[in-house]
């Protein structure tokens, strides 16, 4: 066919297609319904067009010889809308809906696939394979048409999350049957349950496996093409293809799965990995993709339905009722028999009889389904009878769930009351509409005045505000208890750290890796706050505080081996995390101030503010720390902070101007040039100097001043050095007798058995008298700060005492010190007194044994 008609034939079906959605509105139909009668007409159409004109006739002829196999289906239209919903798609709502939703792609399919073979078989004279076949293609669901109705009547979000999730992995499990299925049939296989598991294992598992690593690739490639939008959202869409083409036709794993989990990869991480342009552009670009690919393949397969059901036979027809009948029966088994067993485990949720329902009921098939039953007929091996079977059965089935589920779908929505808001959300929204409608008055007031407007068009636009204020029953407010106006605050205080974590990565005030982690915890955070309230709140702002498995396992390399470098930049690390909470923390405590008290109330908005002072506070404590042992690197990071915003407000400034046309293109490009120049300085990342050579901390230690070179050579390579951090156990009682500590630079805590505390200092030491066998009290000994320390162990201990008689005498003095102080402790104790201060330099009074 010329090229050119091909390029006017689907010029004029798009066109067609621009006034499905305004259309489907008015008529009050489903678009992928309407999308369906459409190309019903046009297959009809197609065959006689003889009374039309030039222009229209050529443009019937072009789309009748249009070529449309399962391959074009499947190859061209079906990874742009997997990647598409999966690109929309909350990964966190997803994996917390996994158990049902792997129940109903997986689960669901088996036994629908079984349900309708074994049915069809025993009311028909086909064979069970074929009947098999045919359940395995009418098992896939097509959520289009669903969501968009949920999205048009406001069902809940979580009822969606089910239906797309449900949707985007049994695809490939109904695919994977259906190969096998298709082989048998072909005579090149043989049916057996465990064959058909292993396969599907094989390909369900590889293919996520594939996907993964493909869109943790194209997530790196992102950095690389950072800045060019258009370049970062072509490679999403070449991924989108290629997952699929890679996995189905080189690794033999399903490129459908493979396509779901490259695209919840990219929808996840790569907000932080792409330019901040890029994001906000990739959610528009993918739904035009989505919409361009949807609305085609449902046309294109709607024009194939007079032609295979041209041929229908009575008894073909009759099947299409037993189907439907059936594929329901089998679909209520696994949602009202199996997902509440499944609700009881671990792995599943509860899901309430109202999304039951609309999920029994809602699951509509669409194009794949077609687009398999048009490949069975393309398939010479299989009986031209199975063939006529399934196609006819096939689209009949797909046309009674569009117009029948499909039509009433959206009363069932209304009748169980899921397009309602909850009791508490309609209180949140009347005082929103108050709190909204009372400030706009106000400033249509003053804008009356500016403007010197007429005080009877005022006095109009007046009665406006206040007809609905009185509509408003702001009253509904007070009837939430504080306990449900706090968790409601709470969730709206997790959703604008979201935002602010986002704002702060488009800025580039954080680079992408940083972003990533931080947005990670805020999703965890508000996850917490969702489940438990307040409760969740509090334990999800001290874990939050807590080290990092990556900081904890590096600290353990540290101790274990020395190594210094990634435990330095994970201190760094931490260190700019904080900063970065620090600033949203404050920030968010001004929202909850001006936002939350006239929304939800003073007292709640009070309990919310403490509770996120309470969490600044956890941050400054912890900065604390940080900032007292690394004074120059923290002092960068505040220079790096305060540089970046500035950088960011200055190219914002040079944006403004460019746009109103105050500056040309060329004086902008000059201008961002100089700007990178000029804070380039900022990008240039200090080393975080942990100062943790042995070498250079025997130096600081006191005790071992005036010793030869010799000896302090000899005392390094024996003393190990250690980070301690704040309020870490340095020595416990099972370590007493094991090894002493030097403390370098820092302080350490000794936790006395009489209650009483006594710290430690920079150039002081602990544990010598355990190793010397004098062993008499054993306190516990913890961190103040990030202590530097030089640990000893007890072999090491004897052989440097027995190497070096000068440091024998020096520690057997301050032991002499402090055996002296716990004789006199003991007697005091002994007494019923208080134990009077020990000497400067030794510990006072209840001195321990080994202290």
């Amino acid at each position: 066919m010329d090229i050119g008609l091909i390029v006017f034939g689907l010029s004029g079906l798009l066109t067609l297609v621009c006034f499905m959605p305004p259309l489907a509105g008015r008529v009050k139909l489903p678009y992928s319904v309407l999308l369906a009668i459409v190309g019903c007409l046009l297959g009809v159409l197609v065959h006689v067009h003889g009374w039309a004109p030039p222009m229209l006739g050529d443009l019937l002829d072009t789309i009748e010889y249009f070529e449309i196999s399962s391959e074009t289906f499947l190859m061209v239209f079906l990874p742009v809308l997997l990647f598409e919903t999966a690109l929309a798609m909350n990964v966190r709502r997803l994996l917390d809906d996994i158990g049902p939703i792997l129940m109903m792609a997986v689960v669901a399919v088996v036994v629908c696939t079984v349900v309708v073979g074994f049915a069809v078989s025993a009311v028909s004279s086909h064979g069970l394979v074929v009947c098999l076949l045919l359940g395995a293609i009418v098992a896939t669901t097509d959520p289009v048409a669903v969501v968009g109705i949920f999205r048009e009547v406001g069902a809940p979000r979580r009822l969606t999350t089910l239906v797309e999730g449900e949707s985007l992995f049994n695809d490939a499990a109904s695919i994977a049957l259906y190969s096998v299925l298709l082989a048998v049939l072909g005579g090149q296989g043989t049916l057996s349950v465990s064959g058909v598991f292993n396969d599907f294992v094989y390909h369900f598992v590889g293919g996520g496996l594939a996907g993964f690593v493909m869109g943790r690739g194209a997530c790196f490639l992102f950095a690389w093409l950072r800045g060019f939008p258009t370049a970062e959202i072509t490679l999403t869409l070449t991924l989108a293809y290629l997952s699929f083409f890679i996995s189905e036709h080189y690794l033999g794993v399903s490129g459908v799965v493979a396509t779901v989990i490259a695209g919840l990869v990219v929808g996840s991480t790569g907000r932080t990995r792409m330019s901040p342009i890029t994001f906000e552009h990739l959610a528009s670009s993918w739904g035009q993709f989505g919409f361009w690919a949807n609305s085609l393949i449902f046309l294109f397969a709607a024009m194939l339905v007079p032609k295979l059901m041209a041929a229908a036979e009575p008894e073909e027809l009759l099947m299409v009722a037993v189907v439907f009948v059936v594929t329901l029966a089998a679909r209520a088994i696994v949602v009202f028999g199996l997902l509440p067993l499944l609700g009881l485990t671990p792995l599943g949720t509860k899901v309430s009889t109202p999304y039951k329902t609309v999920m029994l009921w809602g699951g509509l098939r669409g194009a794949v389904s077609l687009a398999l039953a048009l490949a069975v007929t393309e398939q010479d091996a299989v009986p031209e009878a199975a063939r006529q079977f399934i196609a006819v059965v096939t689209t009949g089935y797909v046309l009674s769930t569009l117009f029948i589920n499909g039509m009433t779908l959206r009363p069932l929505i209304r009748v169980l009351g899921l397009n309602q808001l909850s009791p508490i959300e309609r209180a949140i929204r009347n005082q929103a509409l108050v709190v909204a409608l009372e400030d706009l008055q106000g400033k249509t007031s003053e804008l009356a005045k500016t403007d010197h407007i007429s005080p009877e068009v005022g006095e109009r636009i007046h009665a406006v505000f206040d007809a609905s204020l009185t509509s408003v029953h702001d009253g509904q407010i007070a009837q939430m208890t504080d306990e449900q106006r706090v968790a409601v605050g709470l969730t709206i205080m997790a959703q604008r750290e979201q935002e602010l974590f986002f704002d702060i990565l488009k800025a580039q005030i954080v680079d992408w890796r940083m972003a990533e982690a931080l947005l990670a915890r805020s999703e965890r955070l508000e996850d917490a706050v969702r489940n438990r309230g307040l409760a969740g709140f509090q334990q999800g702002i001290e874990a939050d505080i807590r080290y990092s498995r990556g900081f904890r396992l590096a600290l353990r390399m540290h101790y274990m081996f020395g190594l210094q470098g990634w435990l330095a930049h994970e201190l760094a690390l931490r260190f700019a995390n904080l900063m970065t909470k620090r600033s949203v923390a404050q920030r968010l405590i001004v929202f909850a101030r001006e936002q939350i008290g006239p929304l939800l109330g003073q007292a709640a908005a009070d309990q919310i503010i403490a509770t996120h002072q309470r969490r600044l506070d956890l941050i400054e404590h912890a900065l604390q720390a940080l900032n007292l042992q690394y004074p120059s690197y923290a002092l960068w990071l505040q220079e790096s902070y305060l540089g970046r915003t500035a950088r960011e407000l200055e190219r914002i400034r040079y944006q403004d101007m460019l746009d109103q046309s105050l500056i040309s293109g060329e004086v902008y490009a000059d201008l961002m040039k100089q700007l990178k120049d000029r804070w380039r300085h900022i990008e240039r990342h200090p080393p975080l100097d942990m100062e943790l050579g042995a070498a250079e901390l025997i130096t600081r230690v006191p005790l071992f001043e005036g010793l030869s070179p010799d000896s302090l050579r000899a005392i390094s390579r024996l003393l190990r050095p250690r980070l301690a951090l704040p309020d870490q156990p340095v020595l416990t009682h099972g370590r007493h007798g094991q090894e002493m500590c030097f403390v370098a630079s820092g302080a350490v805590s000794v936790h006395l058995p009489d209650g009483t505390t006594v710290e430690l200092g920079s150039g002081e030491f602990i544990g010598e008298l355990a190793l010397l066998g004098k062993q008499q009290v054993n306190p516990d000994v913890h961190s103040l700060g990030y202590s530097k320390l030089l640990m000893l162990s007890l072999r090491d201990f004897e052989a440097l005492l027995a190497r070096d008689a000068d440091l024998r005498e020096r520690i057997q003095a301050v032991a002499r010190q402090r055996l002296r102080a716990i004789e006199v402790w003991e007697q005091f104790s002994r007494g019923g007194a208080a134990a009077p201060p020990g000497p400067a330099g030794e510990l006072p009074g209840p001195a321990p044994a080994d202290a």
